[in-house]
């Protein structure tokens, strides 16, 4: 891994864009501009925090997560890559791929002529583990912190086969009260039911938490919104390259086996996830890529 002097000297940007090291020993990108603060991993490639100025976070990170080398960290926006949960036939391969706790190279840092900022990593094919994943692929990863938030992950298929890839933006949002809040976007959509063997239901107006939530919402690209009348805003998830949308929330019982979502966390979270996933997986042929891109911005109410 590059070591911070060389990192901050050929990417760092002065009293806008540093370069530092965890207390748990993890190299962190911290951004500050005009618009807001940020800051990410790059194990992972891992978004933890975005904060426009004079205003709440939008992403939430676990006061009682874990930085660690190979572990993959509570909250933030965890990249789930190249495949969506469970692996479909290897049961000892990681939950949601290994690009989250994978480390990224940095490509480029950017402060763009509008005063935001970009961010460009990469994921080395070295760090790749053959075992899990031998198809030749390039994946990369642009970061842009503004008065919005702004991702895409970049697959491209450079091997002489097909190849089908489950992903996914696993994003935590910070929420007043998980009770009180209510998801928009997905009235009459179809989802599979994890709480519920799987079962496929269909939504029925806007989507309310008083107990485990875990869907997979499929064949859906709409914008999805979180309103929140508590902190008078709702937050708009706009997306394209993605056609299925997870909700999640582990509630009180699955949260306290968890250990590491702090006390009561659970009330302050809830996951949209921009996703490819079930029967919206990709499939990029020789030479293909593919974009999934999400947008994220703060309305007031």
């Amino acid at each position: 891994m590059t070591d911070l002097k060389t990192l901050n000297s050929q990417f760092g940007i002065a009293n806008h864009l540093l370069f530092e090291t965890d207390p748990g020993g993890l190299t962190l990108v911290k951004i500050d501009n005009d618009f807001a603060s940020a800051s990410i991993a790059l194990q992972g490639g891992h978004v933890m925090t975005w904060t426009p100025h004079n205003a709440e976070a939008v992403i939430w990170l676990s006061p009682a997560a874990k930085l660690a080398p190979g572990k993959s960290i509570r909250g933030g926006v965890p990249i789930c890559w190249p495949w969506f949960g469970p692996h479909e036939s290897q049961t000892d391969f990681p939950a949601h791929g290994f690009a989250r706790t994978t480390p990224w190279d940095v490509v480029s840092t950017t402060q763009r002529d509008d005063g935001a900022t970009q961010l460009v990593l990469k994921l080395a094919t070295a760090n790749f583990p053959a075992q899990q994943w031998p198809h030749p692929t390039t994946v990369q990863y642009v970061v842009t912190v503004g008065d919005t938030l702004e991702i895409e992950l970049v697959s491209q298929n450079t091997g002489p086969g097909a190849i089908t890839l489950g992903e996914a933006l696993h994003t935590y949002f910070n929420v007043s009260d998980v009770r009180e809040i209510s998801v928009d976007g997905l009235d009459g959509c179809h989802y599979l039911d994890k709480v519920d063997d799987f079962t496929q239901k269909q939504q029925s107006g806007p989507v309310t938490f008083s107990s485990e939530v875990d869907r997979v919402y499929v064949n859906t690209s709409t914008d999805c919104i979180i309103r929140d009348p508590a902190m008078s805003r709702q937050i708009r998830i706009a997306k394209s390259g993605s056609n299925s949308t997870v909700v999640w929330n582990p509630w009180i019982e699955k949260a306290n086996k968890m250990g590491d979502l702090g006390d009561n966390g659970y009330l302050k979270m809830v996951c949209v996830e921009s996703a490819n996933a079930d029967e919206n997986v990709v499939t990029l042929q020789p030479g293909e890529q593919h974009t999934l891109s999400v947008r994220y911005s703060v309305e007031q109410i």
